[in-house]
């Protein structure tokens, strides 16, 4: 039987709403299977996970710390800014730890979101918990573009995309037309597999450095906690917009209804799907676990 067989089984008898899956290990394409047509699908939270990059690669620049604090960036709102807001760093946004314990998404279609981010009440210290918060990665394109003069996306163009080799990547924006970056990136399965390979090659594709192997080993070894997350898959603790898994010294980018991009570094490998799952997306990746890793070598 093939690679996939078993994973294409468990997909069709527990409908689980795959549409093609990739399969990276050791240098090479194992195997790869379409459910449906090969169309560039909205990665959702997997659009964090290129934000992270972009950051990392800002940093390797010089551009700024991740110590900095994010109102410094933004003199014209310090006056508006909740108390305790301006302790907000760029390492707690990266680890969704900005002292936030509530979001507003209808107030995200109108005004100027960074302005929403600064003036939301501090429920926590900053860096202090866990709250899982789209405006922080949203922010950190915002520092990205105070730095650079780019959005996010035009940065990431040349320094990352270009280098993935995909051509004309689409991300949404919010109102302002400033690069949206928490979800709203738009990738074939095999175009989002190329971040994962890079991640597992420190930093690297093609031969070509991307990001530092620094910060792609501190994207994954420097958790907060979120054991209190109500699925297994979500406990293990978050990086720097990653997710640690379940098996060793495993993590992913996670999208809503299942786009995942997980990268095995004890098996040299990584496992990416995109899916259309409303109800139970985390029983894609227990179907990767169980179908597919115990036939990577």
């Amino acid at each position: 039987m093939g690679l996939l067989t078993d994973f294409r089984l468990a997909v069709l008898e527990r409908n689980l709403g795959v549409y093609g899956v990739h399969v990276y290990q050791s240098g090479k394409t194992l195997g790869e299977h379409r459910f449906r047509s090969d169309d560039r699908e909205n990665l959702y939270s997997g659009s964090k996970t290129f934000a992270s990059v972009g950051v990392g690669i800002a940093e390797g620049e010089g551009r700024f710390r991740l110590s900095d604090y994010v109102l410094d960036f933004f003199p014209e709102l310090q006056h508006m800014a909740y108390p305790g807001s301006e302790k907000i760093t760029v390492q707690h946004l990266l680890q969704m730890s900005s002292g936030h314990m509530f979001e507003d998404f209808d107030r995200y279609k109108s005004g100027d979101l960074a302005k929403l981010f600064f003036g939301m009440e501090m429920k926590a210290e900053a860096g202090s918990s866990f709250y899982y918060e789209n405006l922080c990665t949203y922010m950190l394109g915002r520092v990205v573009e105070k730095v650079s003069g780019q959005t996010m996306l035009d940065y990431l163009k040349p320094r990352l995309f270009d280098m993935l080799e995909i051509g004309n990547p689409q991300w949404n924006s919010c109102p302002y037309e400033h690069t949206f970056c928490a979800s709203g990136l738009y990738l074939t399965t095999e175009e989002f597999s190329r971040i994962g390979i890079m991640l597992l090659q420190n930093g690297v594709y093609k031969g070509r450095q991307i990001v530092s192997a620094d910060y792609v080993n501190r994207m994954h070894s420097e958790w907060v906690d979120t054991s209190s997350h109500e699925d297994e898959e979500g406990r293990g603790g978050y990086g720097y917009q990653v997710w640690k898994c379940t098996p060793p010294n495993t993590y992913r980018a996670d999208g809503m209804y299942g786009q995942f991009c997980v990268v095995l570094d004890d098996y040299d490998a990584v496992i990416t799907a995109t899916s259309h799952n409303e109800v139970g997306a985390k029983e894609i990746l227990r179907a990767m676990w169980s179908q597919i890793l115990p036939q990577l070598s």
